[in-house]
């Protein structure tokens, strides 16, 4: 679970980041989940985009995936969304205590 410090930082180092996928009409399926889980386990931190003839909202699509890979959802503002993922053997961003 993120602190409020730590979540903060998380929101800061989002800021700098492109937005490397897209959720569409077809919503979370399989191939999305699949590609969060590869991406995440790369950068740690990702944005994500709804489009906006998707059939679910920003926030239940960060929930969903969330849960189905084991992130931490660090905000979602407008049609975007940011999780974050701790990689275990090469963590690239130092949270604060």
């Amino acid at each position: 679970m993120l602190t409020s410090k730590q979540r903060a930082q998380l929101r800061g180092l989002a800021n700098g980041i492109d937005t490397i996928m897209q959720i569409g009409k077809d919503g979370v399926t399989e191939s999305v989940i699949r590609q969060a889980q590869e991406s995440i386990g790369v950068r740690e931190l990702i944005k994500v985009r709804v489009l906006e003839t998707a059939m679910l909202t920003p926030r239940e699509a960060c929930e969903q995936i969330c849960a189905a890979i084991g992130a931490e959802p660090v905000q979602c503002i407008g049609t975007r969304f940011v999780m974050y993922k701790r990689n275990a053997e090469k963590p690239a961003i130092e949270l604060v205590k």
